[in-house]
């Protein structure tokens, strides 16, 4: 039988390919395009261009760095502060909005009309406000009801709220506690490792293993190793409370809080939808035969339902992570020093207008594309796994 050539004009995928490369090289003599006559324009009108201004001094202070930072260090470094603190608010928010959103999911499907009515009300009540008004109402509540630093609630001489915000005991840096965070790190690998032996047993035999305890027994073995190798260091900043101020410990300020507490809430009620829509695509002949096989309710949600709905959740989970991520650009209304409120003030000091808006962008770019390829990662070895 004759075989048409791969590559001749009537082959489909020689098409296809042809079409492709035309695509990216109109694209790429547009975006040249574009860019050759914005420089242009700009140097004819004496506007001056170019990434050299990074290396200047800053002149201004930020309120709250997660790295030493002073008013003489560069543009650069001011930024960089920025997307630190942009990376902060999302890799926490994230993290919370996926516990909430799931407990708020399952929590749809329970027998007690109490929990379900009211996961039901947080979902219409949070996702259908928009985010920038709870952003101001968790701010103003933070700033308005909240008492002075000099009278803060707090708990046990240890944490202390107040409109400054929330102060708390923290290590003191050293050695010692980074082999705590190694120690932590690799008992977390070793409980995971673990988990998934108990699950692949549990698979052949049938002989559900106990994965709570352990696990946490896993960890806690392998932060107590770290502790011990790092010299079973003991001193910890703690939180004083004066007459004025709250001095020493950790702090994390009002606008952090209202910030990441909006983004969370906001965030979660559209994963709760996520996860119930998922739980809901399981068909019931699977929970029958769970519960024919003896399985409790909680096992068969865990064991049974969660599993196979990850391959209906974990696309729309991705679009979720990637707005709140996004919407941490919203965070200047408060005062919050992310990337945007960092490189605005950079921009109004420097006037390089589209350098700052290029950086803006490129860091939401890389941000959003590197959650993305992380989430579509788990979905192929999810659906894999799963066949």
């Amino acid at each position: 039988m004759h075989k048409r050539p791969a590559w001749s004009w009537r082959s489909r995928a020689a098409r296809g390919l042809i079409y492709q490369t035309l695509a990216v090289v109109l694209i790429g003599l547009g975006v040249w395009f574009l860019a050759h006559n914005t420089q242009e324009n700009m140097r004819i009108r004496g506007i001056q261009s170019g990434f050299d201004f990074l290396g200047a001094s800053a002149g201004f202070d930020i309120g709250e760095t997660l790295i030493n930072y002073s008013p003489s260090e560069s543009y650069g470094k001011a930024i960089w502060v920025g997307v630190l603190n942009t990376l902060r608010v999302a890799l926490i928010g994230i993290v919370l909005t996926t516990v909430l959103g799931v407990l708020l999911g399952v929590g749809r499907f329970s027998r007690n009309a109490l929990v379900r009515g009211i996961c039901y009300g947080y979902v219409e009540l949070f996702r259908n406000v928009p985010i920038l008004l709870q952003m101001l109402m968790w701010y103003l509540l933070f700033v308005e009801v909240l008492p002075a630093p000099g009278d803060a609630w707090n708990l046990a001489d240890l944490l202390y709220l107040s409109k400054d915000g929330l102060a708390f005991p923290r290590p003191l840096q050293g050695t010692g506690y980074l082999m705590v965070l190694v120690g932590l790190v690799a008992g977390a690998l070793l409980a995971w490792v673990w988990r998934r032996w108990a699950w692949e047993r549990f698979k052949k035999t049938g002989r559900l293993r106990k994965r709570g305890w352990p696990t946490l027994g896993i960890v806690l073995v392998g932060m107590t190793g770290g502790w011990l190798a790092g010299g079973m260091p003991t001193q910890w900043a703690i939180p004083e409370a004066g007459r004025f101020m709250i001095e020493g410990g950790g702090r994390v300020s009002p606008e952090f809080m209202a910030v990441l507490i909006s983004l969370s809430f906001y965030t979660a009620a559209f994963v709760a939808e996520v996860v119930r829509s998922g739980i809901q695509s399981v068909s019931l002949g699977q929970k029958e035969a769970s519960a024919a096989l003896g399985l409790a309710p909680g096992q068969t949600m865990k064991l049974v339902v969660l599993p196979q709905a990850m391959r209906v959740i974990i696309p729309p989970l991705t679009n979720q992570y990637l707005n709140l991520t996004k919407n941490s650009s919203l965070a200047v209304a408060v005062g919050y020093p992310d990337v945007v409120s960092i490189a605005n003030t950079t921009l109004n000091q420097s006037g390089r207008a589209v350098e700052c808006i290029a950086i803006i962008m490129l860091v939401y770019l890389s941000t959003s594309l590197s959650t993305s390829l992380l989430m579509n990662a788990y979905n192929k070895r999810t659906a894999i796994k799963e066949r």
